[in-house]
């Protein structure tokens, strides 16, 4: 019997042959902590080995959800983490870097890497190929000390996505209608790993916001099997792969728990209704419904091909009035790369207010949230009571394609329309 991409990527990391179902005790390639999460990783570290971090190499803490500081407690907890890099000699990316997900796609993430994050999203590296998983603050304060952590190695369901994608359809929708179909419980710690003619056609930012959202069916990872476009990518990003991706590939032989076909022709965009990720339907079921926020950002879409989007469907045309549109860049790099293309001017132009990088309102941090009875239309990557703002308020998760439309018009508008 062959293996799955993750159980070749846990049989590297043990220096042995693992199935599914098996437990190991797994030494990982890259550890990241944010600035939520990684003081009680530090708290845990301390109280196991007191200092001397496994390798300062391999860990980085991130300042993304209340970046800058948006109370005296995370002032605090930024200045003790920021001593705490200096002291162990750890990667901290500090206010204004970006969010954690999209620095370590950028940086540190490569094809066949065990990594684990303080952060149920870290799922999103898979879509270069890596086990890509979040932990709890205190299985993050034992990876800091020893380097390793028990792990179930999970189960593989295969999502076939195979079809033509129509306009204004994208990853995003993709992984919406997956949700939809087999529920926010459907994947409970398994490998959701994506492939078929379709995926094998989108770029690495659809594959990201796919990988990124597995979590929300309950997967314990995403992950596409890498390709020339991953090899794309990384050369892209300046991250150096001497391995060979033909390796990194589930075998024809592989088993699957069970293998899930979708085929995306005349697929609508989808839209995910309050207050539940898996309470999806097609954007003509939603279509009229009065919205008071855009968002437009976040890990799941809040890169420059996601920005680039909105801002042709916004070119020369303005945010209606009333609805407040907000665009938040992932990173830095992201940030740059937009403005020197023109795209946050014209979206600046249309009435989008765009802030520095960070999580932004999809925490219900410190800027962009909702009060009570108003509708955010986000794509983000989760809608639950009170994400952001008020417990009042009504979330929509969609992709950056529908959001901009919708600006327009000030209710939810099918993209194809405009």
């Amino acid at each position: 019997m062959g293996q799955t991409i993750t159980e070749k990527i846990f049989s590297r990391a043990c220096g042995k042959d693992v199935k599914a179902g098996e437990f190991v005790f797994a030494p990982v390639d890259m550890a990241m902590a944010n600035d939520i999460t990684a003081p009680l990783a530090v708290k845990a570290f301390r109280e196991i080995k007191g200092k001397g971090v496994f390798d300062p190499k391999k860990i980085v803490i991130v300042f993304d959800h209340q970046a800058p500081a948006d109370s005296v407690t995370a002032a605090e907890n930024h200045k003790m983490l920021r001593e705490f890099a200096k002291e162990e000699g750890v990667i901290l990316y500090d206010v204004g870097e970006g969010i954690a997900h999209q620095i370590m796609v950028e940086k540190h993430v490569k094809p066949g890497m065990l990594v684990v994050g303080a952060d149920s999203h870290t799922c999103t590296y898979g879509a270069l190929g890596a086990f890509a998983t979040g932990v709890g603050s205190t299985d993050m304060g034992c990876v800091f000390a020893s380097g390793k952590l028990w792990f179930k190695v999970p189960e593989t369901i295969r999502f076939e996505i195979n079809g033509k994608l129509g306009k204004h359809v994208y990853g995003k929708d993709i992984i919406l209608k997956l949700i939809g179909m087999v529920s926010a419980k459907g994947a409970t710690y398994k490998a959701c790993e994506f492939g078929g003619e379709v995926v094998r056609e989108l770029n690495v930012s659809e594959r990201l916001t796919m990988c990124n959202m597995a979590v929300e069916m309950g997967g314990k990872t995403g992950i596409v099997e890498p390709d020339k476009v991953t090899l794309e990518y990384l050369k892209e990003m300046e991250i150096e792969f001497d391995g060979d991706v033909e390796e990194l590939r589930s075998d024809e032989d592989a088993n699957y728990e069970k293998i899930v076909e979708l085929d995306v022709t005349d697929m609508s965009p989808q839209v995910a209704k309050p207050h539940k990720v898996d309470n999806v339907v097609d954007v003509e079921e939603v279509e009229g419904t009065k919205i008071d926020q855009v968002f437009i950002g976040s890990c799941t879409n809040g890169r420059y091909e996601d920005l680039k989007i909105a801002s042709d469907i916004l070119e020369g045309e303005s945010v209606t009035k009333g609805v407040r549109l907000i665009v938040v860049p992932a990173s830095k790099r992201v940030y740059i790369k937009a403005l020197k293309d023109g795209i946050i001017e014209k979206l600046v132009d249309a009435g989008a207010i765009v802030e520095f990088p960070c999580c932004g309102p999809c925490m219900g941090g410190s800027f962009g949230l909702i009060a009570s009875g108003e509708v955010s239309l986000s794509t983000s990557n989760r809608n639950f009571i009170g994400r952001q703002g008020s417990p009042k308020g009504f979330i929509y998760l969609c992709s950056p394609a529908t959001a901009a439309a919708s600006a327009i018009y000030g209710e939810i508008t099918d993209p194809r329309k405009v």
